[in-house]
């Protein structure tokens, strides 16, 4: 069979932004408008800073946000979303609460006023929230089942110690306490305008925009909520950590691995790093474990970014008779980045996935909507995406063996392995320092 050769990678596109409109109102909500008339919809995000307060009560308060308010039903206020083609979800990080929403542009003021209805007057009714307790109870029952939870529990643990962070899932019995009063009384503290930021994103006129946020919030009030989060813990590198986990017949790879905020001069030259490592498809990792040795389907890493600190995250699962093979040639591969530049064809073929990615991510109101909020949540707006492309794209050869020799060195990953230790101890125990305990220790 012939071998193809692939063409020749195209130029770089410019990357395009829309403008922003901001304005920051009266009771400290920050609104901003971005212009993108692909359709004739909405896009709706509002970032509230949440810090530390009880996660199983905040878990459910994002659960049972739009349970219903002291005129409205659930039902009804579904209903009045529908009219308007469209809808509103929250949900929960460690960083933030998010309400999510969409609608069609002319019913853009109607969302806004449903959106203020529940901000100002969520009721949390006992039977709703009876409903969602059981069933956010039996989806954390079971997540506990899983060992890709049961991994990423064990990571965070070790990556953050007495951090907020540490611990990112209640139990059940501690959502099982939560009572209705609880969640208004959370909601009366945390739920506030002050530095909270709404973003619109779509077929808007922006200054209209902000005018009908203005009217429609600006009965919301509250000074922004105590609960900064400490910065995070430098990572702690330490004995492999060996999670057992009897009879499993495939073992869960975790590495965390320093990073650094968007803003750092590094930023960039890392991202590339860690594509050329294992970020896609094409990377060095991938094609070792999973192409050339068939030890895994989907490995991947990636770095994740919070507000108070940042990581490169490496994850893999693996047959368990192949567990020690994957993890020598996982520090291998972070060894060999580490210790040698890439290749310019590595590295090009990189910086066009990034570059490309980029362009993809905001190709869509909804795309657009998330990178905007996520951004506007660290701080940034959007006119840093240009600033971080022209970066992508200047970042050399030596750029990025500085950043891997920086970051990726595998003498500074924290390891977790989740898995059968009866069968991976000894193969892993060759590979350096092994600490083991029990699920759930």
């Amino acid at each position: 069979m012939s071998v193809r050769t692939l063409p020749p990678l195209g130029p770089n596109r410019r990357l395009k932004l829309p403008r922003e409109a901001e304005r920051t109102l009266p009771n400290g909500l920050t609104v901003i408008a971005v212009r993108r008339p692909a359709v004739p919809l909405v896009e709706l995000r509002l970032w509230l800073p949440f810090g530390r307060a009880h996660l199983a009560r905040s878990l459910m308060l994002s659960q049972t946000l739009l349970s219903g308010t002291g005129t409205m039903s659930s039902v009804e206020i579904a209903a009045e979303l529908q009219k308007v083609g469209g809808g509103l979800s929250a949900g929960l990080d460690p960083d933030r609460l998010m309400v999510s929403g969409t609608g069609l542009v002319t019913g853009l003021d109607r969302l806004l006023d449903l959106l203020a209805e529940v901000l100002t007057g969520a009721a949390y009714p006992r039977d709703e929230v009876g409903t969602e307790r059981a069933r956010l109870i039996d989806g954390i029952r079971m997540a506990q089942s899983q060992p890709a939870h049961l991994a990423r529990k064990a990571l965070l643990k070790r990556m953050y110690g007495r951090h907020p962070y540490a611990v990112q899932t209640p139990e059940p019995e501690q959502v099982e306490a939560v009572r209705p009063a609880q969640l208004r009384a959370l909601h009366a503290e945390r739920v506030r305008p002050g530095g909270a930021i709404l973003l619109l994103v779509g077929d808007v006129q922006p200054a209209r925009a902000l005018d009908a946020a203005e009217r429609a919030l600006a009965g919301w009030s509250g000074e922004e909520a105590p609960g900064e989060l400490p910065p995070a813990p430098p990572l702690e590198s330490g004995p492999l950590l060996l999670v057992d986990r009897p009879g499993s017949v495939q073992s869960s790879v975790r590495m965390a691995l320093p990073a650094v905020p968007r803003t750092h001069p590094d930023h960039a030259a890392l991202q590339l790093a860690n594509l050329v490592f294992g970020g896609y498809f094409s990377s060095r990792w991938v094609e070792n474990i999973r192409e050339d040795k068939g030890y895994t389907y989907g490995p991947h890493s990636l770095i994740e970014h919070s507000v108070a600190g940042s990581a490169l995250v490496v994850a893999a699962e693996v047959a368990t008779e192949v567990t020690g093979p994957a993890m020598l040639e996982t520090i291998y591969e972070l060894g060999r980045l580490a210790s040698l530049p890439p290749k310019e064809d590595e590295l090009e073929q990189a910086r066009q996935y990034a570059l490309g990615t980029l362009q993809l991510g905001i190709s869509t109101q909804a795309g657009l909507a998330a990178v905007a909020s996520g951004y506007a949540g660290s701080g940034l707006r959007l006119d840093f995406l240009a600033e971080h492309a022209a970066r992508l794209a200047k970042a050399t050869r030596e750029d990025v063996a500085a950043a891997a020799a920086s970051y990726l060195a595998p003498a500074r990953a924290v390891t977790v392995v989740l898995g059968d230790a009866a069968a991976i101890e000894g193969p892993l125990s060759v590979l350096g320092p092994v600490r083991t305990e029990a699920v759930g220790s």
